[in-house]
């Protein structure tokens, strides 16, 4: 089931898929359930299914074959091990991207507190 962690749902269902593609739940070749099935397993509607299975087609964990389903592709556990060790990567550069954007606001309260007083200094000196 999708939680309500204000991470989107289709990016939690992804998770939990490549979590299962890593582990060998889902083996290479194994189909993944149908929509249905999945629409089903975590209370979402088919659309967020498709975006989670279209994030996994972009990572290139998945293939779809017309009219036989989705399934795991050959040497997608290695690739989302792999993909894992990025992420972490670019989740600290992230943290530090917003560590850099607090410090920029902070920067820029103080100039702006800065100004306010040379401004009303000016006034007063008129």
């Amino acid at each position: 089931m999708v939680e309500k962690t204000g991470r989107p749902g289709y990016l939690q269902i992804a998770d939990d898929l490549r979590r299962q593609i890593r582990t060998g739940s889902l083996a290479p070749g194994a189909a993944l359930p149908s929509t249905a099935q999945l629409c089903q397993r975590y209370d979402v509607s088919a659309s967020v299914v498709k975006a989670a299975i279209s994030v996994l087609r972009t990572e290139n964990l998945v293939v779809g074959q017309q009219g036989k389903g989705v399934f795991v592709r050959e040497g997608a556990a290695e690739a989302s091990i792999e993909a894992d060790a990025e992420g972490s990567v670019s989740a600290d550069v992230m943290d530090q991207l917003s560590q850099m954007r607090q410090t920029l606001a902070d920067l820029g309260g103080r100039i702006a507190d800065l100004e306010k007083a040379v401004f009303q200094e000016r006034k007063r000196s008129r």
